[in-house]
C-alpha cells in the first residue's frame, strides 16, 4: 500500500476540483478565503474507499469539513459523515455570554443568523446517509425559531441514528416542542442513545417501539410522568436512565418491562413525590432531592446508592429508619444531608450487606444540639460493614489569618 502526492495549483486539488466554501458548504470552509487556499498544497491520497472514509470519520468535524474542501476524496466521504455536533464552538462562531441579554438584540440575532447559515449549509451538503450521531446545541440562540429545529431533524433523521442530542436554550423566546413525527419505524429500530435538554416532550407516548435504546437522558424537559412511563413502556431495552430538573413529573413509575435497566438517576426534578420501580434488575439508584416515597418492588438486587438531600432537614433520619426496608441488600450507601433537626435514632432495621457507607454532614446549619456521635446507629446497624466515611463540611472560620507557620 503506497501514499503518492503530488502538488496543486493555487485553490485547487490534485484533480482539478475548485477549493471553495460552496463546494461544501460546511462552516468552516466559509472561513477560508481564495488566499488560504492558495497556501494548501492539496494530496492525492491513493487508498482505498473504505479506509478514507474510516480516517474521514474519526476527525473532528472542523477538521473533516476542512479536509473536504480540499481533497475530492474527503468530499465524497464528508457527504456521509458518521458525526455532526452542531454547536456554536464547533461551527467556529465567535460569541460572547451577554449575547443572551436584551440590550444586545442586534448581535443576537447575527449569531443566530449565522448558526442557522452555517447548520443549513452542512446537512444541505449531507446525503443524511451514514449518521450515526447527530448532536444540536442551540445555546446561545435565544430567539431561533422552533422551524429551524424541525427541518434540521427531518433531514438528520433520514439515516439510521444510533445517537442524538438535542439541547435548546434556559430562556427562549419559543419553547421547542420536540415532534415525534421524525421517528420512523427505521429510526426507532436503530436509536440506542436518546437525549433533550431544555424543551417539551408531551409526544412521548406516540413515539412508539424504541427497541434499540439503551440510555435516556432528559434534562429541564417538560413531560409528566404518565407522558414519561408510556415512552418507558416501548423502550423494553433500556439500562440507563437519567432525569434532571424535570419538574411536571409528580410520580415516576418505572415498568416491569425494562428488565435490562441498571441505572436510575434521578436529580433535583423538584415537584416529584413518588418513584415507583418495578424493574426487577436495578442496581444503581441514584436521587438528589427532597425526601420522598420510593418503591423497588421486587428488586432485591439494589445494591449501590446514592441518596442526596440538601433542602429538606432529616436526611439522615430518613435514611436510617426508611431505607433498610426500601434497599434490604445495599452494599455501597453514600448520603449527605444538609439539615438534621432530631438525632440519629436507634432501630431495628438493618443494612445487612452493606460494606460502603460514606456521609457527608454540611454542619453549619445543623441543629447545634445535634450529636453527631447518634451515627453510631448506622455503625451498629451495619455489621458487614467493612469502609465507613463522615465528612463534616465546615466554612473557613479563620479566614482573617496572614501568615501560618507549622513546626516540628
Amino acid at each position: 500500500m503506497s501514499i503518492t502526492t503530488r502538488s496543486a495549483a493555487p485553490g485547487h486539488e490534485g484533480d482539478g476540483s475548485t477549493c471553495s466554501a460552496t463546494q461544501v458548504q460546511a462552516s468552516t470552509c466559509q472561513e477560508v478565503d481564495d488566499s488560504d487556499c492558495a497556501e494548501i498544497s492539496a494530496s492525492q491520497v491513493q487508498l482505498p474507499e473504505d479506509i478514507l472514509h474510516r480516517i474521514h470519520a474519526l476527525m473532528e468535524m472542523q477538521d473533516a469539513a476542512q479536509a473536504a474542501c480540499v481533497s475530492r476524496s474527503f468530499l465524497r466521504s464528508w457527504r456521509c459523515y458518521p458525526n455532526l455536533n452542531l454547536s456554536i464552538l464547533s461551527l467556529g462562531i465567535k460569541h460572547d455570554d451577554t449575547l443572551c441579554i436584551k440590550r444586545n438584540a442586534s448581535k443576537r440575532h447575527e449569531t443566530v443568523m449565522e448558526f442557522v447559515s452555517r447548520v443549513d449549509h452542512i446537512l444541505q451538503n449531507h446525503s443524511g446517509m451514514g449518521v450515526k450521531t447527530f448532536s444540536l446545541q442551540t445555546y446561545p440562540c435565544s430567539d431561533l425559531h422552533p422551524s429551524y429545529v424541525d427541518r434540521w431533524l427531518q433531514v438528520a433523521f433520514t439515516s439510521r441514528i444510533e445517537n442524538f442530542h438535542l439541547s435548546m436554550i434556559e430562556g427562549q423566546d419559543i419553547k421547542y416542542n420536540f415532534p415525534c413525527s421524525v421517528f420512523s419505524i427505521v429510526q426507532r429500530s436503530s436509536i440506542q442513545s436518546f437525549s433533550l435538554s431544555v424543551c417539551s416532550f408531551h409526544s412521548a407516548p406516540q413515539v412508539g417501539c424504541m427497541s434499540s435504546l439503551t440510555n435516556l437522558k432528559l434534562s429541564s424537559v417538560h413531560v409528566t410522568g404518565e407522558e414519561l412511563y408510556g415512552f418507558l413502556s416501548n423502550s423494553c431495552a433500556l439500562k440507563q436512565i437519567y432525569l434532571s430538573n424535570c419538574e411536571d413529573i409528580i410520580c415516576l413509575r418505572i415498568p416491569c418491562l425494562l428488565k435490562e435497566l441498571n441505572i436510575l438517576i434521578v436529580f433535583s426534578c423538584l415537584n416529584l413525590e413518588v418513584i415507583e420501580s418495578n424493574a426487577p434488575n436495578l442496581s444503581i439508584f441514584s436521587y438528589v432531592g427532597d425526601q420522598i416515597r420510593i418503591s423497588f418492588g421486587h428488586a432485591p438486587q439494589v445494591r449501590e446508592v446514592t441518596f442526596h438531600n440538601y433542602d429538606s432537614p432529616g436526611a439522615l433520619y430518613y435514611a436510617r429508619t426508611k431505607l433498610p426496608f426500601i434497599i434490604p441488600n445495599v452494599q455501597s450507601l453514600d448520603l449527605l444531608t444538609g439539615d438534621e433537626t432530631a438525632n440519629t435514632p436507634m432501630t431495628y432495621g438493618r443494612f445487612l450487606q452493606l460494606k460502603y457507607l460514606e456521609i457527608v454532614a454540611c454542619a453549619p446549619i445543623f441543629t447545634p444540639d445535634y450529636d453527631f456521635c447518634s451515627l453510631v446507629s448506622f455503625l451498629d446497624a451495619s455489621p458487614a460493614l467493612e469502609t465507613f466515611i463522615l465528612r463534616v463540611l465546615i466554612p473557613h472560620v479563620h479566614s482573617a489569618f496572614q501568615n501560618v507557620a507549622m513546626t516540628t
